[in-house]
Parts: C-alpha cells; structure tokens; sequence
C-alpha cells in the first residue's frame, strides 16, 4: 500500500471517529488561545485548562496581561512546566501585541512567530483555529504517530509536516491535526502499545515496526548478579 493509499483510508477512519473536532484548550479569543498553547509546551492540555482560569480572570486582554508582574503571571502557572520562562514571555507578548499590533493578535505567520514564546507550531495552531487559515500544527506525538503509520520518515516535525500536507488535502488540515491528536490519546499512546490491535497501526505499521515496539515494551530482565 503506497502512501497516498494509506492517507486517503486513514482520512477515512478519523472523519467516522472523530466528526467533530472541538479544541482541546479553553479560550474565548484569539488572544487566550495563543497564550493557552503557549502554556501547553511539554504540558498537558488538561493542566492548561486548570490554570488558565485564574490567568485570564487577571489578564483577559493584551492591555490587562501587560499591566500583570511576571511574578503575578508565574504565581498563576507556576504548576505548568518552564513555567518562568513562560510568564517572561506571556507579559512580554502582551507588551509587543500592545506596542506593534494595536493590541490585537496578528493573522500572520510571520508575525506570530516573532513573538516571544511563539514558535511555528504555536503559530500554525493560531492560525488555524483563530483564523481558519489551512495549517498543520505537528508536535512531538503527531511526529511519532506519523512515523508509526509509514507516512512520513522524518527526522524532524518540520519534515513530518511537509509530508503530511503533501498528502492529505489543504481542506482537512485543520481538522486532521486535531483528529490525530484525538486518535493517538484513545487509541495510540506512546508507550506499551498494542500495535497490531490499533484501528490504523494494525494494519499500517511494518511488521518491523510492530517487532521494535514489542520489545521495547518488554520489562527489562535483570542480570543475576545485579545488584549484588
């Protein structure tokens, strides 16, 4: 089965499973949706959606979060990971947003990604759920999910997303990134996975594949004279 053959039946499988496709962080605007996923950086979406309650309730806006000490945002994220790092860059994009764009977040790769904190992933995710521009956010577990499924060998995210807009078409993006990302948390996790009873690995991953992940769920055995 070629690449192509595989998109288009794994297109299939999402679309029937996943119809719809609500955003896993909770916001209210363009603004706490770009702060939100900032948040989310080597954290779980579920810790985000406990924090930012108390976030925005002090600093809803650009105008409001500016006004906010870095201590005042670090006391409110502290339980997030790089959680200083990320207060430094939540107060200074609110600055910039205020000083450059009128207090409002820019529509523009470009743009974002000159923001502290922002990388491309956080852009492509503002762009396509704030604006509806066709954007494919890959992070880490869409990189391995991609790997996993025989689309992509890549070595990086950057190439993972370069192959799988070359695959699939601009019109799903948006909503591909999301169902991938709601597929690998109910039936495809990193670790200890049952390839072959997965609905898409069973039937997409090698049997290499399949073999290599088998193993290296095994408990390793320990040598007897281990700890003598």
């Amino acid at each position: 089965m070629t690449r192509a053959e595989k998109a288009v039946r794994i297109h299939r499988i999402l679309d029937e499973l996943y119809p719809t496709t609500p955003i896993p962080l909770d916001h209210t605007d363009p603004f706490t949706l770009l702060v939100a996923v900032l948040l989310s950086a080597q954290t779980t979406d579920a810790r985000v959606n406990l924090v930012t309650p108390g976030l925005f309730a002090k600093g809803p806006t650009p105008v409001e979060m500016a006004r906010l000490s870095e201590a005042e945002i670090l006391d409110a994220i502290k339980t997030c990971g790089l959680a200083p790092r990320k207060s430094k860059a939540v107060k200074a994009l609110s600055a910039i947003l205020l000083d450059e764009h009128e207090g409002e977040v820019p529509a523009s790769f470009e743009a974002l990604e000159r923001l502290p904190g922002v990388g491309h992933k956080t852009a492509s995710v503002v762009m396509a759920q704030a604006f509806g521009v066709p954007a494919f956010p890959v992070d880490t577990h869409i990189h391995r999910l991609a790997s996993r499924w025989g689309l992509s060998r890549a070595r990086n995210v950057e190439e993972t997303e370069r192959d799988l807009k070359a695959l699939f078409p601009r019109s799903s993006w948006n909503r591909l990134h999301l169902q991938i990302i709601f597929f690998g948390r109910e039936h495809c996790p990193a670790l200890r996975h049952d390839l072959e009873g997965c609905p898409i690995c069973g039937w997409t991953a090698t049997k290499k594949r399949i073999r290599e992940e088998a193993r290296a769920a095994k408990p390793k055995r320990r040598s007897p004279s281990a700890g003598a």
